[in-house]
């Protein structure tokens, strides 16, 4: 690895001036600004001091064959050190930022000559110093070409005749000369792999910060000037943006024409009344879901490759190969943003009863889903009317065995390799018969069911199960499952906490137990209170014999039993007591278990 970096270090000067020539890119140039301004202003104080700063990375894109002969230099993108430098080029040159609200805005930093204080001297400016002669309003004016420091500090002293000269001169001086301070800079050549470059990133950034292959993508994109590459990258981040925030459209039509005049925008536009969070995905989702789908594969490394030209076979880079890979990407972001697309595909989970993103427990799953619909959408060997309904028993499969969840970028390239190469339905047949078997049912499920995540993809199934089947909530009949899956507080436990800690001393992880949890209104909540479910059920079944009122709405025994079937209650309940709770978990288990299948089965 030691051959494919070096160390050498670049004045500020020297770094913006790259940057300025367009010799080093700087990806994050088009997007908000994450520093506030104090930072900015204690990054200036720093290199004024000669305090340490940290290492930039730089990372050479490799040299590209072009057809017909000759070779394209790769340029070089900065990719650590993003913020630190658009603070340089925001304080020193003046350049302005961009905002959260993508508004562009200019971040003045003030400087007092003949500050005496333990503090800084720099401050980012307000109205009040503005006022006052004693700082320079913008320290970008000393850092403009042609600038004269004698002329400027004769001036400075002439608005503060109480000053001392030789110390505003001296100071005015350090403070050009941050120009010429010395930042480390870690040089990756274009040989290292994106898991070398990755590696060093990890070890070399101070915080720990680990850098994705997506960010890799992202900069590569964004730095290609030749596939307008910039522009891509904005609709990407746009539509991502716009996905969690709808008025955010305004923006972008009050602050980016050029934006407004691509054909990104009628797959943005949409968005500005969309208001479903249901899957709600970012830069990575929408990069992983378009590559898998155009490429058929799965792993963002050969993404990052491939855009960069990479023949995998003879080992080279070569115009073509980008041209094309560019090509791929920029139609599989169409497929990805186009609202029929993205619709259809929400419309197919919310049908299989995942209607809320609290019930989206694993983002790996939503967006193989996702890059699965838009792939079986062009396969012609499946019927378009059964499109969704084999995406839905793909994703309750992935999530129930939690196939695509952790560290699942090789089970995903995998999967599309194979959906590529064999067709679909005969991958699903051999996935499903052998993770899904009677084991799985009757074993597996179950176990899984032993937890108190209500994050674990088997109660995240089966809560999709009653929405889908429009289940009523326990003890009502008409306040559905649906109506409150959204709010954890309606999750009630069976046997109440209070209760198993009386008579059990119960720690947390046995009465959190999945299996104890249903859904209920607050009103019988606060009426069943600390009651065994062996009193509270027995008043129910006896309020419905007898015709009496009480805490809940279900007026008929076979309605009460009905209730508690789809509620997946075991028999007994009427009189169980603490004693019994072990058994009572272990029996509904079972319950949600063969519910969960049935509900599979009927997709």
């Amino acid at each position: 690895m030691k051959d494919c970096y070096t160390v050498t270090t670049y004045s500020v000067q020297s770094i913006l001036g790259l940057i300025e020539s367009r010799d080093i890119a700087i990806p994050e140039i088009q997007r908000p600004f994450v520093w506030d301004s104090t930072k900015v202003r204690d990054l200036i104080d720093s290199l004024y001091h000669g305090y340490p700063t940290g290492y930039l990375i730089t990372w050479k894109n490799p040299d590209v064959k072009i057809k017909g002969g000759g070779t394209a230099e790769g340029k070089t993108v900065l990719i650590d050190g993003q913020q630190r430098v658009t603070a340089l080029m925001a304080a020193l040159s003046g350049m302005p930022i961009l905002n959260e609200n993508y508004e562009s805005k200019r971040i003045k930093i003030a400087f007092n000559p003949v500050y005496e204080g333990e503090d800084t001297p720099f401050a980012v400016l307000t109205p009040v110093i503005e006022k006052n002669s004693s700082w320079i309003p913008d320290i970008a004016e000393l850092f403009r070409p042609g600038f004269n420091s004698w002329t400027f500090t004769n001036d400075y002293i002439k608005a503060n005749p109480s000053c001392d000269p030789t110390v505003v001169s001296q100071r005015v001086s350090d403070l050009t000369s941050i120009g010429s301070r010395q930042l480390g800079c870690i040089v990756i050549d274009a040989s290292c792999t994106i898991d070398e470059v990755t590696n060093i990133f990890i070890r070399i950034n101070s915080k720990g910060v680990v850098l994705s292959q997506a960010d890799f993508a992202m900069s590569k994109i964004a730095a290609d000037e030749t596939h307008s590459g910039a522009l891509m990258r904005k609709a990407i981040d746009y539509w991502c943006h716009m996905a969690v925030k709808p008025e955010f459209w305004s923006t972008i039509a009050a602050h980016d024409p050029e934006y407004m005049e691509s054909e990104y925008v009628p797959k943005t536009a949409w968005l500005k009344s969309d208001h479903d969070d249901i899957y709600d995905p970012d830069y990575n989702d929408m990069l992983r879901v378009a590559f898998m789908h155009m490429f058929g594969r799965g792993k963002l490394a050969d993404l990052v490759s491939l855009l960069s030209g990479r023949d995998f076979e003879k080992r080279e880079y070569r115009s073509e190969i980008a041209d094309d890979s560019f090509a791929k990407l920029h139609e599989g972001l169409l497929r990805f943003m186009s609202a029929g697309n993205f619709k259809d595909f929400v419309m197919a989970l919310r049908a299989a009863g995942f209607s809320t993103s609290t019930l989206i427990g694993s983002q790996g799953a939503v967006n193989f889903a996702y890059n699965l619909y838009l792939t079986l959408r062009e396969d012609k060997s499946v019927s378009s009317t059964d499109v969704k309904r084999w995406v839905q028993r793909w994703y309750v499969m992935s999530v129930l065995t939690g196939r695509y969840s952790g560290s699942s970028e090789s089970i995903m390239d995998r999967d599309i390799r194979r959906i590529s190469e064999e067709g679909f339905k005969s991958l699903y047949d051999e996935i499903v018969a052998a993770r899904l078997s009677d084991t799985f049912w009757n074993v597996e499920l179950p176990q899984r069911l032993n937890t108190t995540s209500i994050r674990t993809g088997a109660w995240l199934v089966y809560v999709a199960a009653q929405v889908r089947a429009a289940d009523n909530t326990l003890f009502t009949q008409g306040f559905k499952v649906s109506d409150v899956v959204a709010n954890v507080g309606d999750i009630h436990h069976i046997f109440p906490k209070a209760y198993l800690r009386k008579e059990l001393d119960a720690p947390q992880r046995l009465y959190n137990q999945v299996a104890n949890y249903t859904y209920l209104e607050k009103k019988i909540n606060i009426a069943i209170g600390k009651k065994s479910p062996k009193e509270y059920f027995s008043v129910a079944r006896d309020a419905c014999v007898h015709g009496d009122s009480y805490f809940g709405d279900i007026a008929d025994l076979e309605d009460l039993r009905a209730n508690l079937e789809a509620n997946c209650i075991p028999d007994g309940i009427f009189e169980m007591t603490a004693s019994d709770y072990d058994e009572f978990l272990a029996k509904r288990r079972q319950l949600m278990a063969k519910r969960i299948k049935e509900y599979f089965d009927s997709l």
